[in-house]
């Protein structure tokens, strides 16, 4: 009989070159789901890959010195990438994209063209707001304090032609697929993308750039790249063999079962996505999961902010299942969820350490101390044996329900019941006492399997989230590999009556607290900032930098912006000169009158809250205070340094 089909995916990573926790719960998240798929014995898809396009790849690898190219293949099967980082955490994806791969970027061709004859595609000029960190447009009205609403980043003017794709056509469709069916989980999601991006109106969405080159080329029209959602999105057909020959399995397990993405994408994948789909008149996904954040003292994790936790650090000092059972133990999973150093060694402590790791340890010892390892066939059973069992036998469904509503933290948290219970049936049997008689030998035989048997159980449903030391458990108890599947692990008394176990090594250490805590904060102590890497320019390219001195004539605050002050400038040419100034935190504007300052004056303009600035004006930075470049009044305005 075949298999059920069942298409998992994560979104494809940006290529990052500094990976963090935050980048790896997504995934462990995703892969365990996969897992305990595959364990109900689904046919699985399980996708991931990485996004590799757009201007900031193209910045970035400029200031390096390498081709775009270079740089993503670096960050991306180099050392440390995110191929090493999904294996170091032993996920189990059956497939991955990247978005440089010919096959996908000659489908994604093919998509924007059909989308284009459809006439759901059309030619524009874009004006707006552009964050380059995000490779997100914006209108004035979104942003926050003139800043990206997403990343609190600078945002710059841009206007250019641009191709569009008509967003707002499918509007009504998008909000009744959000409030009319289960789509995109948890519910309160859905508010938030009716109310804060339909209920305003759908804007028409830009979808191609012709101010950077790295992307995919719109082939009817040279100069246009794709922009980043009609690549991005669509991998999760292409990956398949939507539109090309790479694969031929897009019948099979198209449409997708679930999108696994974290909230910061929710936007994308519940609105533009399924939109784009109706234009394609494709089957839309069955659903959408958007899940929280691990933050550290209450701030997303992120290299900008200097907030990261190394992955490797901590899987190197507690192991791999270890740190892949804190991420999906600790936090509900549509949730944020607060990461700490303590709360990582307490968790292992506590669930691993004490509980597992010793009711494993402790019974295989008790019955190689006792029975020379391997039980005799005859045992009595007592009454404490009927609680044991009949918690055991309720596990599975309870876990199943747990799963199939993408909540592994109460998952776990049914089987730690039982683990929890084994260990209490340890101390009201004793076999230490049982042990003193032997008469009572049976009766010990007894306690001892029904031991195994919780152990045995309790570790099948643990597969997904701790796969290898659930391999170490099944070894130690005895268990074969043909006892460990769906089916048996519903049921009590699977293993053979003379089962024979193996002393093996301690699975979870215990951690001393705070000696860890003061090992994990010298390790990770604050170091000298290595002075950045900033390519050469030859002095043509600095001739080209006007700075001009500068008298300030007027200085104010910009109204709802805390960081900016609109500085009105002589600057020589005999008419005054507007800049605006992200000062504010460190001077008054009164303090600034009738100063003498250094601007860059043909820079192009650009708008800030609203108005526009021809220039900036010189600082300097030390230990984050902001010190504007001040000359001696003496100098008149107009003169140029050099």
């Amino acid at each position: 009989m075949s298999k059920t089909p069942f298409y998992i995916t994560t979104p494809i990573y940006y290529p990052s070159d500094k990976l963090h926790i935050g980048h790896t719960y997504c995934t462990v998240a995703t892969d365990a789901i996969a897992r305990y798929k595959r364990l109900r014995g689904y046919d699985v898809m399980f996708l991931t890959g990485t996004d590799e396009h757009g201007q900031k790849i193209e910045d970035k690898a400029k200031a390096k010195g390498v081709t775009p190219q270079q740089f993503v293949d670096n960050i991306v099967a180099g050392p440390k990438g995110i191929l090493d980082l999904w294996k170091l955490m032993n996920i189990s994806n059956d497939r991955f994209i990247r978005t440089t791969d010919g096959y996908h970027m000659e489908a994604v061709q093919k998509i924007f063209k059909k989308m284009y004859d459809k006439g759901d595609i059309y030619k524009g000029k874009y004006t707006g707001m552009y964050c380059t960190p995000c490779e997100s447009f914006w209108t004035e009205s979104q942003l926050v304090n003139g800043m990206c609403p997403d990343c609190g980043r600078e945002v710059r003017a841009a206007e250019e032609e641009a191709y569009f794709f008509r967003l707002s056509k499918y509007a009504e469709p998008v909000r009744r697929l959000l409030t009319e069916t289960d789509f995109l989980e948890p519910k309160s999601r859905v508010n938030e993308m009716v109310h804060n991006f339909i209920d305003p109106g759908l804007e028409d969405l830009c979808v191609s750039r012709t101010s950077f080159t790295w992307g995919v080329p719109v082939d009817f029209d040279p100069g246009h790249v794709v922009y980043v959602w009609v690549d991005a999105l669509f991998n999760y057909t292409t990956a398949l063999g939507f539109m090309n020959e790479q694969y031929q399995d897009f019948e099979k397990y198209w449409p997708a079962d679930v999108h696994i993405v974290g909230k910061e994408i929710v936007r994308f994948h519940s609105i533009i996505w399924p939109a784009m789909l109706m234009s394609m008149e494709m089957p839309l996904p069955k659903k959408v999961f958007g899940h929280g954040w691990l933050v550290l003292n209450g701030e997303k994790m992120s290299k900008s902010r200097g907030n990261i936790v190394d992955p490797y650090q901590l899987a190197e000092r507690y192991g791999v299942d270890a740190l892949r059972f804190f991420l999906l133990r600790t936090f509900p999973f549509g949730s944020d969820g607060n990461f700490s150093n303590e709360l990582l060694i307490s968790t292992i402590n506590t669930d691993l350490a004490n509980d597992l790791g010793n009711l494993v340890s402790r019974t295989v010892a008790m019955v190689i101390k006792y029975f020379g390892g391997q039980l005799p066939a005859e045992k009595v059973a007592g009454e404490p044996d009927e609680e044991l069992k009949a918690l055991a036998l309720e596990l599975r469904s309870k876990y199943e329900k747990a799963m199939e509503a993408f909540a592994p933290h109460t998952a776990l948290a049914e089987v730690f019941k039982l683990v929890s219970r084994a260990n209490k049936y340890i101390d009201e049997t004793a076999p230490w006492v049982l042990a003193k008689d032997e008469a009572n030998k049976p009766r010990l035989a007894a306690v001892m399997y029904n031991l195994l048997e919780s152990i045995r159980m309790a570790s099948s449903l643990l597969r997904p989230f701790i796969p290898a030391s659930c391999e170490k458990i099944f070894a130690q108890i005895g268990a074969p590999e043909s006892l460990t599947d769906w089916e048996n692990a519903g049921i009590f008394g699977a293993l053979p009556a003379d089962v024979q176990v193996t002393k093996g090594e301690t699975l979870f250490p215990r951690i001393d607290m705070a000696k860890e805590l003061a090992e994990l904060e010298a390790l990770n102590a604050p170091q000298e900032p290595a002075a950045p890497e900033i390519p050469p320019i030859s002095i043509d390219e600095f001739s080209k930098v006007q700075m001009t001195v500068c008298k300030v004539l007027a200085c104010e605050n910009v109204k709802k912006s805390e960081k900016l002050l609109k500085f009105t400038l002589d600057d020589g040419s005999g008419k005054p000169r507007q800049i605006l100034s992200g000062i504010a935190k460190y001077y008054k504007p009164e303090e600034l009158l009738g100063k003498t300052l250094v601007a860059v004056t043909n820079l192009p303009p650009r708008k800030m809250m609203g108005q526009e600035s021809n220039g900036m004006i010189l600082s300097a930075e030390k230990d984050g205070k902001l010190n504007l470049l001040m000359l001696e009044d003496s100098i008149p305005a107009g003169a140029q340094l050099c």
